[in-house]
Parts: structure tokens; C-alpha cells; sequence
């Protein structure tokens, strides 16, 4: 069993992904980050960078006690070696997997994380701050779409971590300004993961209660 520490944010919704994927049984203990949650004492003690999301594996696979991980790359790479699934263990394609799930937590997360806080939550208009965040948001999805002309999925011939870190930050590319009639290849790829069936289960999983 795992015991998923959720908020329906971006980075929230890429372990739901990955659990209803692979078929691993797991409680949703949500964490309303809205009214601090996440800075509890008992949280701080399984993700001390107060984020969500954060994972307990209550059966780790060296059979002692659970572990817990934080930080959602982290955390994909964790299930992906527990379970065996969606990371190759093929030398070059498990490469290219890991290198776009950097790419995402180290870039595309973050870039487009800053365009929606100042597009929508900064306090007052900072003109040159959108401005940049605009123009790096509108570069990572040209890399993404030259990547995506050139393979169906990011790391090649199978749908990996790679892409379940990726799609949920797709997913709000209309707060971000993001056209994606203007990447055709990101288009077809986003419709091919939001209407498999694991996707559509795990965003109804995150629906308010």
C-alpha cells in the first residue's frame, strides 16, 4: 500500500498518474495547501521541503520498515523501480527517459510554474517578469514539440515517466497562454495521454470529495 500525500496540483496529479497506470493500490490522503497543510509537524517529517506530493510505501521491497519519499521526480523514479514499469531497462531508451524527467522537474515545471503565478497571482503586474516567463514558456514547448515530432513519446517507442511528468504541467497550457494548435505535436500527444483510461481515472480520483 502506498499513502499518496495529494494536492490537485501539477506535480500533485504525476503520481496519480503513475499509480492508476501501473495498477498499484494506494490511499489519496489529500493536503489542503490552501490553508497551510503543509507545513504540519507530521507532514515536515515524510517531505521536509513542505511540498506536496510525498509517498509512504508501507511495503518497501527490502521488507523492513516504510519509507518515504519526497519530491516528485523522486517519487516517479521510486514506483518506476519498485514496480518495474514505464522505465525501460534498456540502457538508452531508461537514458533518454531520465534525461526528459530532469528536463521537466528541472525546466518545464518550474518556467511554467512562474508564467501562471505572475500571469495570475502576483500581487501587482510586473511586466518584465511575464515577459520572460512568456518567452522561456513559449521555448520549452518548441523543444517539446521537436522532440515529439520525432518519436511518440519522449523517451521513445513507450510512454514512460518522462510523460506523466510532463502532462499535467500540458494540461494548463491555456492559463499559461499556450496555444497548442501552434505544436501539433505536443497537441496529438497530450489527447493520446488525457483519454487513456488510467489518466481519466486518476483525474476523477482527484476531484474534490
Amino acid at each position: 500500500m502506498i499513502d499518496l500525500y495529494f494536492a490537485p496540483t501539477p506535480n500533485g496529479h504525476k503520481i496519480t498518474l503513475f499509480l492508476e497506470e501501473a495498477g498499484v493500490e494506494y490511499r489519496l490522503i489529500r493536503v489542503d495547501i490552501s490553508k497551510g497543510e503543509q507545513f504540519r509537524p507530521d507532514f515536515l517529517i515524510i517531505s521536509p521541503n513542505n511540498k506536496i506530493p510525498a509517498i509512504v510505501d508501507h511495503h518497501p521491497a527490502d521488507g523492513g520498515s516504510p519509507v518515504s519519499v519526497f519530491e516528485s521526480g523522486a517519487i516517479l523514479l521510486y514506483l518506476a523501480e519498485k514496480t518495474g514499469q514505464l522505465l525501460s531497462r534498456h540502457l538508452r531508451e531508461r537514458t533518454l527517459a531520465i534525461q526528459w524527467l530532469f528536463w521537466q522537474v528541472g525546466g518545464f515545471g518550474p518556467m511554467l510554474g512562474q508564467n501562471h503565478h505572475f500571469n495570475h497571482f502576483a500581487p501587482q503586474p510586473v511586466p518584465y517578469a511575464i515577459e520572460r516567463y512568456q518567452v522561456e514558456t513559449q521555448r520549452l514547448y518548441q523543444v517539446l514539440n521537436k522532440r515529439l515530432e520525432r518519436v511518440p513519446w519522449l523517451a521513445g517507442d513507450e510512454y514512460s515517466i518522462a510523460d506523466i511528468a510532463a502532462w499535467p504541467w500540458v494540461r494548463s497550457h491555456q492559463r499559461q497562454r499556450i496555444d497548442l494548435e501552434n505544436f501539433p505535436a505536443v497537441f496529438n500527444w497530450f489527447e493520446r495521454i488525457r483519454t487513456r483510461p488510467a489518466t481519466v481515472r486518476a483525474m476523477q480520483n482527484a476531484q474534490p470529495v
